[in-house]
């Protein structure tokens, strides 16, 4: 294996360390903004802490139904 394979052989282990800790991020934050939505926060509120859209944290989050 030369140089090269080396460093392509070490990108690929990096993209995929970085896809991991890019998942478990998503999921973390995912299940806090479904927290939040059960705690009365609205996406508009939310949306403004993550930078993300108002549709996509209600759509990640939609209004809990009442029991």
């Amino acid at each position: 294996m030369d140089e090269l394979d080396e460093r392509i052989q070490a990108a690929a282990k990096k993209r995929a360390r970085a896809e991991k800790a890019f998942t478990e991020a998503d999921a973390e934050l995912r299940a806090l903004l479904v927290e939040g939505r059960a705690a009365g926060k609205g996406p508009s509120h939310m949306a403004k802490l993550t930078g993300f859209t108002r549709e996509w944290v209600a759509k990640i989050a939609p209004r809990s139904q009442p029991d």
